[in-house]
C-alpha cells in the first residue's frame, strides 16, 4: 500500500485542520488505519486509529474529544479532523496501515505515508 498524507499547515491555537491520507496499490479496506505524530526531539506517538470498516475509532487521551478519525473505503482515504488545536499538537503527522489488533504500537503497522507538518501557533 502506498500512502499519501496531506492537509497539514499553520493554524492558530483553537483552530481546525483536516488531514487526508490517500491509499493506493492494495485493497484499502483490508487494513486498519492509524494516525501518528512526531514532534522534534520526541518519539513517534499514537494519535488515532480506526478499524477496517471505520467503526470502533480509538484515540489517544491527549486528543480525545478534539480529533475525529474517519475513512471512506470507496475513496481509499482516511481522514483526521482536528479541532481546538493546541501548540502541543505541533508535529509531523503520519498515516499508517496495518492488520494488527494493536492499534497504538507503531511497530505493528506495515505501511507509512510520508508525513504532513502541522504547526499550531499560540
Amino acid at each position: 500500500v502506498q500512502l499519501q498524507a496531506s492537509g497539514g499547515g499553520l493554524v492558530q491555537a483553537g483552530g481546525s485542520l483536516r488531514l487526508s491520507c490517500a491509499a493506493s496499490g492494495r485493497t484499502f479496506s483490508n487494513y486498519r488505519m492509524g494516525w501518528f505524530r512526531q514532534a522534534p526531539g520526541k518519539e513517534r506517538e499514537f494519535v488515532a486509529a480506526t478499524s477496517r470498516s471505520g467503526g470502533n475509532p480509538y484515540y489517544a487521551d491527549s486528543v480525545k474529544d478534539r480529533f475525529t478519525i474517519s475513512r471512506d473505503n470507496a475513496k481509499n482515504t482516511v481522514y483526521l479532523q482536528m479541532n481546538s488545536l493546541k501548540p502541543d499538537d505541533t508535529a509531523v503527522y503520519y498515516c499508517a496501515a496495518g492488520v494488527s489488533y494493536t492499534y497504538t504500537n507503531p511497530d505493528e503497522y506495515m505501511y507509512w505515508g510520508q508525513g504532513t507538518q502541522v504547526t499550531v501557533s499560540s
